[in-house]
């Protein structure tokens, strides 16, 4: 490693828990005498630091030159990374199964071939206990090395065993690969500008998949081939807005872990993955019991004793249980309750937001701003409104940025704040103009804004509500154009201004007879 940023040494300090602070002590203790080890020196002045500073360091730590420290900085991180493999060797079972691959491969070395064996076998059940296939290609290749130093009369039918092994575990990592690749670029897609938009779109996206996706026959496919078939099933379902089979796959992708609770502590991660996707399709079909069931068993992973949560963890679990919790609200209608949870949570998502994914920071941005939005605090929804349409990087989530600018448009009207909605109508069609996604129900809502700037008698400004309510029901049956309605109820907006009640009063109607219906 021929450099180390600063802030990459700073910020792998400050994610060790104490244990492994503790752990890093009583490690570079067992290299010997730590009074000249200037890393601890150096170590112990950068944990102290809420932000690193070199010049205070170097100020206060006479023994370190600053000629020193690339060196130094290089060798602390090191040391740190190699702490950390053997502090979490026992809890990470990826680590042990390594550590055990380089057991073998060092007894090899020194032609302690029947040790060498033995480890091999230790190696392989753990792999196959924990369905890691990538591991166990690489301990049936030690294998074969070794099988010829190991000569007895059993050894025929040893070697037809590994080639047998072999076949079959070449055969799964290819399959694992595919499904695996076919999720990502689906996610990719859906990561870049949301639900599919138009018939070319979905032509191109079904193309792909059914091209990718190889015969199979699902009583032979392992756990994990199965875990990244039913994932990508349900990446591609969701990004073709078809719910209802993003559902049943979503299920499908739960029972595993529920049929094999041993995995969860496996695989952690993609049981929340598995959990999070069954819960956002259970939202979009207002499957409510269902949904708070599920939601009770996210939750319940924090306090699993058998998973052990990582930092990694602890950010995935936050992210889907805040995101979720919203969508709770969002079901029920209950904005202004939903409000109170974004401002109870907010010095939490304060903590983790600098370590999410821009897509899920603008994700959660757009559904706190919703949830204002819906409680009729029109100013603080422009303030988290604000913080997608002044994000530079928009080449994530089109979709999320093209309608956080319809819902600024509204905030502002609501506000009467009228010079910068007329300002904004023109930087809004400039905008979709040149993104090349003008549709219909944005082109409606901002002539439909634009007139009003025009119209200022009662009864005129009622019959242009009544007129765009009527092109907003007409476009709910349009397959592409309904995809607007997922991030903006524009029809309860319209409603309530039409008939002078609250959008939240309007919305916890029409929940309350989807509930029933989807009950």
């Amino acid at each position: 490693m021929s450099n180390v940023k600063s802030e990459q040494l700073f910020n792998l300090i400050k994610a060790l828990s104490k244990g492994e602070k503790r752990f890093f002590k009583l490690y570079v203790s067992r290299l010997g005498n730590t009074g000249d080890k200037k890393f601890i020196i150096l170590f112990d002045a950068i944990e102290k630091q809420k932000e690193y500073d070199e010049e205070k360091i170097l100020k206060k730590e006479k023994t370190l030159y600053p000629k020193q420290l690339p060196n130094l900085k290089i060798h602390l991180y090191m040391q740190l990374l190699k702490s950390l493999r053997l502090c979490n060797s026992d809890s990470l079972r990826s680590i042990k199964i390594m550590e055990l691959i380089d057991y073998a491969r060092l007894l090899y070395s020194k032609c302690l071939y029947r040790e060498c064996v033995k480890m091999i076998d230790k190696a392989k059940k753990m792999a196959v206990s924990n369905d890691q296939s990538i591991f166990l290609l690489e301990i049936l290749d030690i294998e074969k090395l070794v099988i010829s130093k190991t000569l007895d009369a059993g050894n025929e039918e040893r070697v037809n065993h590994i080639i047998s092994e072999t076949v079959k575990v070449t055969e799964s990592i290819k399959n694992i690969n595919i499904f695996s690749n076919l999720s990502i670029k689906l996610d990719s897609y859906y990561t870049k500008s949301g639900f599919v938009r138009n018939k070319q779109d979905l032509e191109k996206v079904t193309t792909f998949f059914n091209a990718g996706l190889p015969v199979y026959a699902i009583k032979e496919l392992s756990f994990q081939e199965k875990l990244y078939l039913y994932k990508s099933y349900v990446s591609f379902y969701f990004f073709i807005r078809d719910f209802k089979e993003g559902y049943v796959y979503a299920n499908k992708w739960v029972d595993l872990f529920e049929e094999q609770p041993e995995m969860q502590p496996v695989r952690p991660e993609m049981y929340i993955k598995a959990l999070n996707s069954l819960l956002a399709v259970q939202n979009k079909l207002y499957k409510y019991k269902e949904f708070t069931e599920t939601l009770k068993r996210l939750v319940a992973i924090k306090r699993e004793k058998k998973i052990i949560l990582t930092e990694n963890l602890n950010l995935n679990l936050f992210k889907a249980i805040y995101i979720h919790e919203m969508n709770r609200h969002f079901m029920l209608g209950e904005f202004k309750s939903g409000t109170r949870i974004v401002a109870a949570l907010e010095n939490e998502l304060n903590k983790f937001v600098t370590k999410l994914d821009k897509h899920s920071i603008l994700l959660i941005y757009y559904k706190i701003a919703c949830l204002y939005f819906g409680s009729g605090n029109y100013r603080t929804a422009l303030t988290w409104l604000n913080k997608i349409t002044n994000e530079r990087e928009i080449a994530l989530r089109e979709d999320l940025h093209s309608f956080a600018r319809i819902l600024s448009l509204i905030s502002h009207f609501e506000l009467g704040n009228d010079d910068l909605v007329e300002t904004y109508i023109r930087s809004t069609y400039r905008y979709f103009i040149k993104k090349g996604d003008l549709s219909l129900y944005q082109k409606h809502i901002l002539d439909f804004l634009k007139g009003l700037l025009i119209v200022r008698e009662i009864k005129n400004v009622q019959n242009r509500f009544i007129l765009l309510k009527a092109q907003m029901k007409s476009l709910q049956k349009n397959k592409f154009e309904k995809r607007a309605f997922l991030y903006f109820d524009i029809i309860s907006w319209l409603e309530s201004k039409i008939t002078k009640r609250s959008v939240q009063s309007l919305i916890k109607e029409k929940i309350s007879s989807r509930l029933k219906l989807a009950s």
